[in-house]
C-alpha cells in the first residue's frame, strides 16, 4: 500500500483548484448554454445537442494534444532548466495552431455531411449555422491551450483560471443578449449561443497572449521566447507526447459523442434528454480532470527532479481526492434525480428520462474517477504510446458495441445506450493504473 502525506493533498489542491475552477467554469458556461436553449426550445436543445457531442470529439482530441506539453514543461521546471521553457512555448503554439486548422476542416466535413446521418430534418436548420460558428472558434481555441499548458506546467494555474472565468462570465453575459436578443441585439435563438461562444474563445486567447506578452507576469520566459524558434526535434517531441494523449482522449469522448448517433435514432426527445446528462456528465469529469490535471503536474515535476518514488504518492493522493468529489457530487444528483431535468427544460417527458438515466450516470463515476487520475499520471510520466491501446479497448471494442447492444438488441433505449459507460470508464481506470504501477 502507497503511504502518502499530508503535503501531496495540499500541493495537489494548491495546484489543481484553479485548474478546477477554470474547468468549472467552462461547464458553468455549458450550462448556461444548455439552461438557455433548452428554455428557448426543444427543437434547439436537442440540435446543440448533437452538435456539441460531436464537437467535443475535435475539442477534447485538440486539448488532449495540447496536453502533451504539460509534461515536457514541468520536467524542465523540476529539473531546474527554466530557460529552455519558452522554446517549448513557441514550438507548442506552433504545433497547437496546426491541430486547430485541422479542426475546423474536420468540422468542416460534417458541416457538409449532416444530412446524410438520419437525424431529424426539422434540426438541420438549427445546426449548421451554430456548428459554423462553433467551427470558427476552434483555432483561437488550440493556441490558447498552448499558454494554457505552458502556465500549468510551471504551476502558474491561477492566471489560466482568471481569464477563463472573465471569458466564460462575458460569454454567459452574450448567450442572454444574443439568443433571446435583449437590448436591441436580434434575437438569435441557437445561432446567438453559437456567436457568444466564438467571441469568447477569442477574448480568452487575446487576453492570454496580452499577459505572456505585454506583462511583468511572464517576463523571464517572453526573453527566451524571443531568442528560440520553431525546431524539428521540438515539434516532433510534442507530436510524440501530444497525438497518443489525443487519440486517448478522443476515443473516450467518442464513447460518449457517437452514442449521440444511438439516440439520434431514437428522436428528439431522446437527445434532449442525453444532452442535459452530458452537460451533467462534463460537470463531473472536468472536476475529476482538473484535479487530475495536477498529478499530471506533480508526476512531471518529480519525474524532472529524479524523485520517482514521489510519484506513486502523487497518484494514489489523487485518486482518493478525485473518489471524494466522485461522492461528494454523486449524492446530491441521486437524491435529486426527479428535480434536475426541470433546471433545463419543462417537458415531461424529458424530465423522466433524465431521471431514468441518473443510475447508469452514477455508476461510472468512481471508474471515471480512477481512469482520469491514471492516465495523467501516465501522461506526468511521459509513458503515454500505451494509453492508445488501453483506450481503444476500453471505449472502441467494449463501450460503444455494448451501447449498441443494451439500447437496441436488448431494448432499453436510452437507458441502455448510458449503461454502456460504466463498462468502458471502469476498465480504463484498471488499465491505466496496472500499466502506471509497470513503470513504477
Amino acid at each position: 500500500m502507497v503511504r502518502v502525506k499530508a503535503s501531496h493533498y495540499t500541493d495537489l489542491l494548491r495546484i489543481g483548484v484553479p485548474i478546477m475552477l477554470g474547468q468549472l467554469s467552462s461547464i458553468v458556461m455549458g450550462f448556461a448554454d444548455t439552461l438557455m436553449v433548452g428554455h428557448y426550445g426543444t427543437n434547439e436543445l436537442a440540435a446543440s445537442g448533437f452538435v456539441n457531442n460531436i464537437v467535443a470529439l475535435l475539442i477534447v482530441g485538440g486539448m488532449g494534444f495540447s496536453y502533451g506539453l504539460t509534461p515536457i514543461v514541468g520536467a524542465l521546471f523540476g529539473a531546474g532548466r527554466v530557460h529552455s521553457i519558452a522554446g517549448k512555448l513557441k514550438n507548442g503554439i506552433f504545433a497547437c495552431s496546426g491541430i486547430g486548422l485541422l479542426m475546423m476542416v474536420l468540422a468542416g466535413l460534417l458541416l457538409t455531411g449532416l444530412p446524410g446521418l438520419g437525424l431529424p430534418s426539422e434540426l438541420l436548420p438549427l445546426m449548421r449555422p451554430y456548428l459554423l460558428t462553433l467551427l470558427l472558434s476552434l483555432l483561437p481555441l488550440m493556441v490558447f491551450n498552448a499558454y494554457k499548458q505552458f502556465s500549468d506546467g510551471i504551476q502558474d494555474t491561477s492566471m489560466p483560471m482568471w481569464i477563463m472565468l472573465i471569458a466564460n462570465v462575458l460569454n454567459i453575459f452574450g448567450n442572454w443578449l444574443l439568443i433571446f436578443g435583449h437590448f436591441g441585439f436580434p434575437e438569435m435563438g441557437l445561432f446567438g449561443a453559437g456567436l457568444a461562444t466564438l467571441l469568447s474563445r477569442i477574448l480568452q486567447l487575446v487576453l492570454m497572449a496580452g499577459v505572456f506578452h505585454l506583462t511583468k507576469h511572464y517576463r523571464l520566459y517572453r526573453e527566451d521566447f524571443r531568442k528560440t524558434s520553431i525546431t524539428k526535434a521540438d515539434q516532433r517531441e510534442l507530436h510524440r507526447m501530444g497525438w497518443p494523449v489525443a487519440l486517448q482522449l478522443g476515443m473516450e469522448t467518442a464513447s460518449f459523442s457517437f452514442s449521440a448517433l444511438y439516440v439520434g435514432w431514437l428522436g428528439a426527445t431522446a437527445l434532449a434528454a442525453h444532452q442535459i446528462m452530458i452537460t451533467i456528465s462534463q460537470l463531473f469529469f472536468m472536476l475529476y480532470y482538473g484535479l487530475s490535471a495536477a498529478v499530471a503536474v506533480q508526476v512531471s515535476y518529480y519525474r524532472g527532479a529524479g524523485e520517482v518514488e514521489e510519484t506513486r504518492k502523487v497518484a494514489a493522493s489523487g485518486l482518493h481526492l478525485c473518489w471524494l468529489i466522485a461522492f461528494c457530487e454523486g449524492l446530491p444528483l441521486f437524491l435529486l434525480r426527479d428535480k434536475v431535468g426541470l433546471l433545463f427544460t419543462n417537458n415531461a417527458e424529458v424530465v423522466c428520462l433524465v431521471a431514468m438515466m441518473t443510475i447508469p450516470f452514477l455508476l461510472f463515476q468512481f471508474g471515471d474517477a480512477l481512469q482520469s487520475t491514471y492516465a495523467n499520471a501516465l501522461r506526468g510520466m511521459a509513458r503515454v504510446k500505451p494509453m492508445i491501446w488501453i483506450a481503444f479497448v476500453a471505449y472502441i471494442i467494449i463501450s460503444l458495441p455494448l451501447g449498441y447492444i443494451f439500447g437496441f438488441v436488448c431494448g432499453w433505449g436510452l437507458v441502455g445506450v448510458w449503461m454502456a459507460f460504466p463498462f468502458g470508464l471502469t476498465s480504463a481506470g484498471l488499465l491505466y493504473y496496472r500499466e502506471f504501477r509497470r513503470w513504477n
